[in-house]
């Protein structure tokens, strides 16, 4: 949208804003455009560059707190106030006429009265009439206790610091609406007390997880988010273009590759949490673009890997919440789930086999598992692979079983062509996958480091894409396979979901709820 430029010397008249703009703005905003430009008339900037600020609203409360406390009350019963403090922040609610009014005032920190007398303010309290819900403020003197007992800032100077052009949504009830609460979040921050909380919560799972790995020994490393082959996972990559090289480029769909090439250079413990981006739709379990964090371990395998990963999952629920029970999603049956390890190990074929009557390993093509689905009123989509068939026989029928803290292992070979043969078995490799509420929350393999049977696999991931027109198999990637030649040492590797696993600690049930800014649709 054009801006409206109001300056000093601009000398907008009522009527030109009422023309000019009316198409733009409604009448309530319009009277906020009135108000800025009377400011700029009595030589105040309504936007200006610096304030003094000297406590955020916590620290102010917490001021006076400490000298209540220490202080006590006068003989005399004189009122407790202390020292003057500066403090500014966003006008939520505006309360009192005539001589004294009551703000609201809220910064990232907390919330705190303000007291505005006429008698303390004098002059500075004419400027309460250019005040609108929304403002920015900046207010200086000592924090008191009212008569009624409220915390707050008795206002002796008082400053407009920035002009809210637009209404917040209205107090009692929020933003309601579920597109617009994500296309202007910030909006829904200001209106809801559980999106400011989930946010936080977002932020404390992402410090928990790099501490746990960093207090296990492991070092946070970056990998390159543009690159030229899109491997190391089932998905059709965003692809784009670098003028400079020349060359077609992808975002990553997964860091497993680069990672594990800093195991084999001897970085024998490292992790990165990351954006991952995948070319894919958009439900409450998945956006295009999301978080993770994913670990390799040398000489570690799955079984170490699971033990790890219950740890934590628990650690990361203590750390947010306080505890390893974390609350169920609305909607869904009980009130809590307990994280606290060990987590029951479930073998894959069986969970299959109890679930939906079809063992994988007797159906080893894809025309016989299509009709063992078939006979079971499972829909078949055409010119599927067997790996994507048996994928969604394990989501329809075992996945919704798995309300507590689950580990799925062993799975075919052919849905992991990045994971170690389970000894003993030509088809089955050692692979787990996490699950709670029903929701994938991990992946990990003992990691193949058989460099020609990982060729073989690649070759044959790149052979399912021709035939059966796969965007989704895996790429033969030739500069990770030189490394593997160089020498991988046995490696345990894990992907762990941030945004699921803020998704958990949090209760909610949509990734659009831990996501500041997820994809929309247009």
């Amino acid at each position: 949208m054009e801006r409206l430029e109001l300056s000093q010397s601009s000398g907008h008249s009522d009527a030109a804003l009422e023309a000019g703009e009316a198409s733009r703005y409604s009448r309530l905003e319009l009277d906020r455009l009135r108000k800025v430009e009377q400011l700029r008339e009595q030589g105040i900037d309504p936007f200006p560059a610096r304030i003094e600020r000297s406590h955020s609203i916590a620290d102010a409360v917490a001021l006076f707190e400490e000298c209540e406390s220490s202080c006590g009350g006068d003989e005399d019963g004189a009122q407790i106030r202390t020292d003057a403090v500066g403090v500014a922040g966003r006008v939520m609610a505006r309360r009192g006429m005539g001589r004294m009014s009551f703000l609201d005032l809220r910064d990232g920190s907390g919330q705190i009265q303000v007291q505005a007398r006429a008698d303390v303010l004098v002059d500075e309290f004419e400027l309460l009439g250019m005040l609108d819900i929304g403002d920015f403020v900046s207010i200086s003197g000592p924090v008191i206790r009212t008569r009624r007992g409220q915390i707050s800032v008795e206002a002796h100077s008082f400053g407009i610091i920035s002009k809210s052009m637009r209404p917040l949504p209205e107090k009692w009830h929020g933003l309601q609406d579920a597109e617009t609460r994500v296309r202007q979040r910030y909006l829904d921050l200001l209106s809801n007390e559980r999106v400011v909380r989930n946010a936080k919560s977002r932020s404390k799972v992402a410090s928990a997880v790099r501490r746990f790995m960093e207090e296990r020994g492991f070092i946070e490393v970056e990998t390159p988010i543009l690159v030229p082959v899109a491997a190391g996972g089932f998905a059709e990559p965003f692809e784009t273009y670098h003028n400079a090289l020349g060359r077609g480029l992808f975002l990553r769909i997964a860091t497993e590759l680069y990672l594990k090439q800093l195991i084999v250079g001897g970085l024998d413990k490292v992790f990165e949490v990351g954006k991952i981006f995948r070319n894919e739709g958009i439900d409450a379990d998945h956006n295009p673009e999301f978080t993770t964090m994913e670990s390799y371990e040398a000489y570690a395998d799955y079984n170490d890997v699971m033990r790890m990963t219950e740890d934590l999952v628990a650690y990361v629920a203590v750390e947010v919440n306080g505890t390893t029970k974390v609350p169920v999603p609305e909607g869904e049956e009980g009130d809590v789930i307990d994280l606290a390890p060990p987590w029951p190990r479930i073998d894959l074929r069986q969970a299959i086999i109890d679930a939906a009557g079809i063992d994988f390993r007797a159906c080893p093509t894809r025309d016989a598992l299509a009709a063992a689905m078939d006979e079971r009123g499972m829909h078949v989509e055409a010119n599927s692979t067997w790996q994507q068939l048996l994928d969604k026989v394990i989501s329809a029928a075992v996945e919704p079983t798995l309300v507590a803290p689950t580990f799925l292992v062993d799975y075919p070979l052919a849905m992991s062509p990045l994971a170690k043969k389970k000894p003993g078995f030509d088809d089955v490799v050692e692979r787990f996958e996490a699950f709670v509420l029903g929701r994938e929350l991990a992946n990990a393999f003992t990691e193949l480091n058989d460099p020609v049977d990982q060729r073989e696999r690649f070759e044959e991931q790149e052979r399912l894409r021709a035939e059966f027109d796969d965007v989704e198999a895996d790429r033969l990637d030739e500069s990770f396979l030189l490394a593997v030649e160089h020498g991988l040492p046995p490696t345990g590797g894990l992907g762990i979901g941030i945004d699921r696993l803020a998704m958990l600690v949090t209760g909610e049930s949509s990734i659009r709820e831990v996501t500041l800014f997820p994809q929309l649709r247009s």
